[in-house]
């Protein structure tokens, strides 16, 4: 009988197809009010990431369509909504200012470059299964990244909220810029962005309450709540038409086109690609990141699951959809989802509605933003980023572990100072390194028989048994190359000092790995030992460890013994003790 194609094995697998089979009449309803919600939530934030990431304000309504159609088929999440965030379109305007000048067409050309490298990136990092390098990204520098981006994202908007004109690639040289133009500040622009800031920080804590207060349900009132910034958006671009604002000098969004999103290619120029690969790896682990942990956290909270893996496919084809459709490198959204969740979305089809929403406003809604004032846009950028700093990350690690405070502390500083590219690769560097100087000097415990048990511990700690003709050392890291000289130097020192040393027990409960080097360096003791007239044990090594231990010589050639206990060991070769 000749097997199905594979194509046909593989269709069952999609996400839409399982979640699609139960989708009934209460479902709809539900992710229909979710994406009602969601759009008028998303109109504003995809203008004004559009122009954080340096491009024309209809390309964030371009980049929320295609992506969300996309993510719904492949996506394992049933809220995490998918659009331009604010992280990734600051690396965008990093990555691409260099190739274009911002606003050109030339530069949204490389934006849907990026998007392009971005999605395959991201598609064959899913295909090959390799979600887990996600992993190198610590929280801690997660975190500082994040923090130090959201400053560099405020700071970058102070110029449009001020109405000057200032420039610098970090955040120290955008200061300079501002300072040098603090004469002129645009009175009547600082007004409108001011304002605007100070009302959308108090619809998010006091609007809600005040609907409740007017006889409200909760759930109308958040709903109201979260039209906070489509109201600040109607309220200033009416006032600034009624007022002939722009006439006094208001900077506005000006022509916003009308119509779908675009066919559109990208670049098709390899040296370019070669000078993108970079940032369209980085975009695409940091996207990746915050996706998966957002995803996450919404479906533990309804006991569901997504899988990391197909979420990089789900995200790879957004991205490539994004490129063909003019849009920029996109990611699941922190804020955007959790209102989607909130409000009740049950599947992906709430992303489509939203798309579809997202579509109406492209072809209805555009010519109503021409007298938007682009310093509105600026504050909702201001007031959605600084949620996303966080402080209180350097004193927790200060007080737990301070490498991760250094890591933390260098991933900040070197964002704000050179860049958001380098900053994340150096807080990586900066904790690869730290890890790799941590277990390059493992702990070592000598360990001694707890009196009237089995269980032992170290002599250092607690009153305990030993045996002056035996070394029990407990070895509390895997051993690799960088750390196998540490255990050598350690049972130097104790054959140096213990002249009536007869065995040394390794105590290997907490070794999962021995790589080449270290067993060399296994071997070395050994020898070492056996010429003094001292036997080498080992015991409680794990399963895995002892399986390739097996495959090669060392077992033959071991002076002592491999015990399934340490207790075991102490009994055979020190009964005094054991």
């Amino acid at each position: 009988m000749t097997p199905p194609p594979a194509w046909r094995q593989w269709l069952p697998a999609l996400p839409v197809l399982q979640w699609g089979r139960r989708y009934n009449r209460e479902t709809f309803v539900s992710d229909g009010v979710a994406a009602l919600i969601v759009t008028i939530m998303l109109i504003p934030q995809s203008l004004a990431y559009a122009m954080l990431a340096g491009l024309p304000p209809e390309v964030g309504l371009y980049a929320s369509v295609a992506p969300l159609i996309f993510y719904a088929i492949f996506g394992t999440s049933r809220v995490l909504a998918v659009g331009p965030v604010a992280v990734v379109s600051l690396m965008t305007a990093a990555a691409i200012g260099q190739h274009a000048v911002p606003g050109s067409d030339a530069y949204w050309a490389v934006a849907i470059t990026l998007a392009f490298l971005s999605g395959l990136l991201l598609l064959a990092m899913g295909l090959l299964r390799l979600g887990f390098l996600a992993n190198f990204l610590s929280h801690p520098v997660i975190s500082g990244f994040i923090s130090a981006s959201g400053i560099l994202i405020a700071a970058s908007q102070l110029k449009t909220l001020f109405g000057v004109q200032a420039e610098g690639h970090n955040f120290f040289e955008l200061t300079r810029s501002l300072l040098s133009q603090v004469g002129d500040i645009h009175g009547l622009t600082l007004a409108i962005g001011s304002l605007t800031i100070a009302f959308l920080f108090w619809v998010r804590s006091g609007l809600k309450p005040l609907m409740m207060n007017l006889g409200l349900r909760p759930r109308a009132a958040d709903i109201i709540a979260k039209t906070g910034p489509v109201l600040a958006i109607a309220v200033t671009t009416l006032l600034t038409w009624r007022m002939d604002w722009q006439a006094h000098g208001v900077r506005i969004v000006g022509t916003v086109p009308q119509g779908l999103p675009p066919f559109t290619m990208p670049v098709w120029d390899f040296g370019l690609w070669q000078q993108l690969l970079v940032p369209a790896l980085l975009i695409s682990v940091v996207g990746f990141v915050e996706s998966v942990s957002v995803g996450q956290t919404l479906a533990a909270k309804r006991r569901q699951r997504i899988e990391p893996d197909q979420e990089l496919v789900a995200l790879g084809s957004s991205n490539l959809s994004a490129a063909f459709t003019g849009g920029f490198p996109v990611t699941g959204g922190f804020a955007r989802s959790i209102v989607n969740f909130d409000a009740g979305a049950q599947t992906p089809a709430a992303g489509v509605f939203t798309a579809f929403g997202i579509l109406l406003a492209s072809l209805f809604l555009t010519p109503a933003l021409y007298y938007l004032p682009q310093a509105t846009l600026a504050a909702t950028i201001v007031v959605a980023v600084l949620s996303l700093v966080d402080f209180s990350i350097l004193r927790k690690t200060w007080r737990y572990a301070k490498s991760d405070f250094i890591a933390v502390v260098a991933t900040l500083v070197t964002t704000l100072g050179v860049g958001v590219e380098t900053g994340l690769v150096v807080g990586v560097a900066v904790s690869l390194a730290l890890y790799l100087y941590r277990t390059s000097r493992p702990h070592m415990a000598e360990v001694g028989l707890v009196a009237g048990t089995e269980h032992f511990r170290n002599v250092q700690r607690h009153t305990v048994l030993v045996s002056p003709r035996l070394l029990s050392l407990r070895v509390d890291e895997s051993l690799y190359f960088a750390n196998s000289r540490a255990l050598e130097d350690r049972i130097n020192s104790a054959m140096a000092s213990r002249p009536g040393l007869e065995h040394v027990v390794l105590q290997c409960s907490a070794i999962n790995e021995i790589d080449g080097s270290a067993l060399e360096s296994l071997e070395a003791i050994d020898l070492r030992l056996r010429d003094a007239g001292i036997r080498l044990h080992l015991s409680e090594v794990k399963g895995p460890v002892m399986d390739r231990l097996k495959a090669t010589e060392f077992l033959h050639a071991l002076s002592g013994k491999v015990f399934l206990t340490h207790y075991q060991a102490i009994r055979e070769l020190s009964p005094e003790v054991g």
